[in-house]
């Protein structure tokens, strides 16, 4: 009998201990419910569920307006262009334009978007391909990509202050995307910026104002001040001063809180820079990224093959951006659980969002998926399966 007593003891304190415990992840996790609830974006997200309009992008333009101010003051002197193609939202552009000192556009239907609301601010005109009527675009600086395009443009008449694209053989290990470096189609090896500068200096309808380099993606502040100094070095040589040492400043999908060091690279770039130099950056994933979330619901969840998995509405067709670098999107945290996969609604096996997740999910349950203010929904393949489109709305502003 005292065995059998305390073996029921045991029991009973065990019982005790899983209820108390249980007890405990239950208040944690409603604590963080509510700590969720108190954040604006969150507390949206929650009325939208409610409401029935997810899934729905929610971008925190107060966040985006202190980024800004910071990389501003970090920057100093060394001028500032917002990428258009991470994010052309109206709103964001509006934030942005108090910011920065003009717009880097890659299309004539950026060039015309961002010139509807902002008339009179600089704006210089990328990109590998552009046509006829785009070389002749007024625009504060053009970038010539090659040779073949400085012919048109000169052939044309139209007078144009110009930037010469230049891809030096450079090395960009741990780069995520590299333009440069070798052999790629963006820009031109040294050879055709000596085409380009004797071309140039047979005329003065086109003006050269500079250098323009942007030869990699997804670098630290080290590394690209490692790059900025090659170019500086290259662009003296060439005898120009204006310098715009492109963007690609780093950020990370698998830990959002390690960001990029503006204030090192700003402090990198004043030494680097030499009297009358003026030198030049156009991020745009870097600036724009963690203001939006892209919220939504799930709609089911099941286990195939012994492997949990939450369908939710909307997909990559909405935020393309999982797929495109294939990583898991970060999400808010919540309860844990066992490991599931986040899915979209489209037919193909590419539509993942989160791969094995330890989070608990449920059908009707909101998922809020953060760093979505980049290289989202505006790179998306919006028409495939014709599923809804997105809600956009603001907070902050």
């Amino acid at each position: 009998m005292p065995a059998q007593s305390q073996a029921e003891n045991q029991a009973d304190n065990q019982a005790e201990n899983q209820a108390e415990n249980q007890a405990d992840n239950e208040a944690q996790e409603q604590g963080r419910a509510q700590e969720r609830a108190r954040t604006p974006a969150s507390a949206l997200a929650l009325e939208l569920a409610a409401a029935g309009r997810l899934p729905a992008f929610v971008y925190d333009l107060a966040e985006l307006d202190a980024h800004m101010r910071s990389v501003r003051a970090a920057l100093g002197d060394v001028e500032l262009y917002y990428a258009v193609k991470a994010n052309p939202d109206p709103e964001l552009l509006r934030v942005l334009s108090s910011h920065v000192d003009g717009f880097e556009v890659a299309s004539g239907g950026e060039l015309a978007h961002v010139r509807a609301s902002y008339p009179d601010t600089p704006v210089a005109l990328g990109g590998p391909g552009k046509t006829d009527e785009e070389l002749v675009s007024e625009v504060t600086r053009l970038h010539v990509e090659s040779s073949g395009e400085l012919r048109r443009l000169l052939a044309s008449g139209r007078a144009a202050d110009v930037l010469l694209r230049v891809n030096l053989d450079l090395p960009v290990e741990g780069a995520s995307l590299a333009m440069g470096g070798g052999a790629t189609p963006f820009g031109m090896d040294p050879a055709a910026i000596d085409e380009c500068l004797d071309l140039l200096s047979a005329q003065d309808t086109v003006r050269l104002r500079g250098i323009h380099a942007h030869l990699a993606s997804g670098l630290d502040a080290p590394r690209m001040l490692e790059l900025a100094a090659a170019i500086l070095e290259y662009a003296r040589g060439v005898g120009v001063t204006e310098i715009n040492l492109g963007g690609g400043m780093a950020v990370s999908y698998t830990d959002p809180e390690r960001r990029f060091d503006w204030h090192a690279y700003g402090r990198g770039l004043a030494e680097l820079r030499r009297p009358g130099e003026v030198l030049r950056v156009e991020p745009g994933r870097s600036l724009t990224v963690y203001c939006g979330r892209y919220v939504t619901r799930v709609i089911d969840v099941k286990r195939v093959h012994g492997e949990l998995f939450a369908v939710v509405a909307g997909g990559t067709h909405h935020i393309r951006t999982p797929a495109t670098k294939g990583h898991n999107q970060p999400l808010v945290d919540g309860a844990p659980g066992e490991p599931i996969t986040i899915v979209g609604q489209l037919c193909t096996p590419k539509d993942v969002l989160a791969r094995r997740v330890p989070i608990s999910l449920e059908r009707g349950d909101v998922v809020e998926f953060t760093m979505a203010g980049a290289y989202a929904w505006n790179i998306s393949h919006h028409s495939f399966l014709m599923h809804p489109e997105p809600g956009f709305h603001y907070i902050g502003g």
